[in-house]
């Protein structure tokens, strides 16, 4: 059986008395099984930050941009083979887990302009013979905890910009799918990052309470449930630590009459179902504003929901794959069980798919619902799974309550030819970021990522400047220098001013 151990100082360590099954998601076979650390393991990727960071630090950011350009192309190189291996763990095909890796690569991309970025602020002359300039320092170790659904790309967005601007990082990723984190570690020491910059700790709940109580931890990026997240940020915040926690979502599409219909379902077709509905941009929730529009929506849906091809994360021509656990798409059916009892109207029936010659996989077939009302809780919760609510509007009032109003605030999309009710719509809706006509709205790389409400804790998004401004502290010096003379001697008894 393969052991996946932690990645410790630019080396495998094994460290822990526990272990978790690593599953293949296909077969529904045991295929690894990864070390759970604890807080000595954690100790021993502290310690090695701590000896290491500081030189890390006082590297130019030129060379560490080097070292971020020489990490990009030896993932590239290597991209086939970690798009396999994510998608042996995860479950996503592969083109899925090519474009998880891209994404990922995007941000190491943004933190190769670093030395730009970090130029920081003067002013000459503030006063008499007075200057000010202001930069920014890492905050020292910072440490991120990711969940299974983008084991590229997540890491990459958190790490990258954190040994970016000069931090040390560890990485604690879900034991789910932890093989491609771990890669990550030796190829970033490959790229010429030292030893003991980037470490990867494999657990469970144990390791993320080490991780927020730790006291050489400055600052901690999350990414998960949104009741995780809230006890993350809570008692992070509690202990001292910058934290960022991104919590669940519930992305609507809202669908005006004039929207043209055919592009729309395309997109759904890919937003609700690709990466059988395992993100955190996805969209589950469609919300046509008319009957008419809904009747029409739903007649198009059906065949394009009849067409989607269901396979192994290998097959080439699958729209997407398994989901990540046997107790995930146990939940993902308690859901549909849910929504029918609640009265909502079963369209498409995703419950008790198998693949043939894979029965023992993690299958979920897709999943319809219409008429389904606010009041319900299968619409209150993230189902996280290939299942798709049509939640009817009357008129646009409504369709804008319906995202402004769910405890989540993620992302939501309005598709329409109407550029009035667009722009409308994106400055009255109560949701961190929109896409208009665009069904998966995650901003570039040198843009920032966070939504509203439940789906974030904290007031800083990940990746582009706000990153940046997360993994550094601002320091500001006002200097002055004497010319030599005398000068005036007397003591100042009133607050100094710049005149």
């Amino acid at each position: 059986m393969r052991i996946i151990d932690h990645f410790i100082g630019g080396s495998a360590v094994s460290s822990g008395t526990r272990s978790s099954d690593v599953f293949d998601p296909n077969s529904g076979k045991v295929q690894a099984r990864v070390t759970l650390g604890d807080a000595a393991t954690l100790e021993q990727a502290v310690a090695a930050a701590r000896k290491a960071q500081p030189g890390w630090a006082a590297t130019n950011p030129q060379r560490r941009a080097r070292v971020m350009f020489k990490f990009k192309e030896l993932v590239e190189a290597e991209i086939d083979e970690l798009a396999r291996i994510l998608s042996s763990e995860h479950g996503k095909v592969l083109a899925d887990s090519k474009g998880d890796i891209q994404r990922g690569l995007e941000v190491i991309e943004f933190c190769c302009g670093i030395p730009h970025v970090l130029k920081g602020e003067y002013t000459h002359g503030a006063g008499p013979g007075i200057d000010i300039f202001a930069h920014r320092q890492p905050v020292g170790i910072g440490a991120g905890i990711t969940p299974f659904n983008f084991p590229a790309m997540i890491p990459m967005w958190m790490a990258g910009v954190a040994l970016a601007t000069g931090n040390a990082f560890i990485l604690k990723p879900s034991e789910r799918d932890p093989t491609l984190p771990v890669r990550l570690g030796a190829l970033f020491r490959a790229a010429g990052l030292p030893d003991g910059v980037f470490s990867v700790v494999n657990g469970d709940k144990e390791m993320v309470d080490a991780i927020i109580d730790h006291p050489d931890i400055a600052a901690i990026s999350f990414v998960g449930s949104s009741d995780v997240a809230h006890y993350i940020s809570s008692r992070g915040w509690a202990n001292g630590k910058r934290v960022q926690a991104m919590g669940g979502a519930k992305n609507h599409a809202v669908i005006m009459p004039d929207a043209d219909l055919d592009a729309v379902v395309r997109d759904l077709a890919g937003a609700a179902f690709g990466s059988a509905g395992e993100r955190c941009m996805a969209l589950p929730v469609v919300v046509p504003v008319g009957d008419a529009t809904a009747a029409a929506l739903r007649a198009k849906l059906l065949p394009a929901i009849a067409a989607l091809r269901i396979g192994t994360s290998t097959d080439p021509d699958a729209d997407y794959g398994p989901v990540v656990t046997a107790a995930h798409k146990a939940r993902i059916e308690s859901y549909i069980d849910m929504g029918v009892a609640e009265g909502a109207e079963l369209v498409v029936d995703g419950r008790g798919y198998t693949l043939q010659g894979h029965e023992g996989g993690f299958f979920v077939g897709p999943s319809l619902f219409d008429h389904v009302k606010p009041t319900m809780q299968s619409y209150k919760d993230e189902i996280f799974g290939p299942v798709l609510q049509i939640v009817r509007a009357a008129d646009f009032e409504e369709a804008l309550r319906l995202p402004s109003e769910h405890q989540y605030g993620n992302g939501v999309a309005i598709f329409t030819r109407n550029g009035h009710a667009a722009r409308e719509f994106a400055a009255r809706v109560n949701v961190g970021m929109v896409g208009i006509n665009v069904p998966i709205p995650v901003p570039v790389a040198y843009h920032s990522f966070g939504g509203w409400k439940r789906s974030a804790f904290g007031d800083i998004g990940q990746h582009g400047m706000e990153g940046v401004q997360f993994w550094t502290k601002r320091k500001t010096v006002t200097g002055r220098w004497p010319d030599g003379g005398v000068g005036d001697t007397a003591s100042a008894f009133v607050i100094p001013t710049m005149e």
